[in-house]
């Protein structure tokens, strides 16, 4: 089997000014496969499965550290929606981004596979 990738999908009403967060504040590489239309190399990636009712899915990024992170992003204008937050597999805040865009960066306490 030749799977060579997973290319994610983010929808968002405010597209040009998510672009400019993945491009400028996060620096993520990219490339213009048409005038303005981006597509980004993200950084290593991993993939769970968790039982649940119905079938669905989420975009998590991880960290190192949690709180330099979220100072650093909060400096480039990125705020979150709440304090941190504490579970068993990881430290969390959830990343307000343009369009209503909600995502959740952690530092996770599990072993990663990347």
């Amino acid at each position: 089997m030749a799977i060579t990738g997973v290319h994610a999908l983010i929808y968002s009403s405010e597209f040009e000014a998510l672009r400019a967060v993945l491009r400028d504040t996060l620096g993520w590489r990219h490339v213009e496969d048409e005038p303005g239309w981006l597509i980004f190399a993200m950084p290593p990636a991993e993939v769970a499965v968790h039982p649940a009712d119905g079938p669905g899915y989420q975009l998590s990024l991880m960290c190192d550290d949690l709180e330099s992170t979220v100072d650093e992003l909060a400096a480039k204008g990125v705020r979150t929606t709440g304090p941190p937050e504490e579970e068993s597999w990881g430290r969390l805040v959830r990343l307000a981004l343009p369009g209503d865009v909600e995502m959740m960066l952690y530092q996770p306490k599990h072993t990663t596979a990347v």
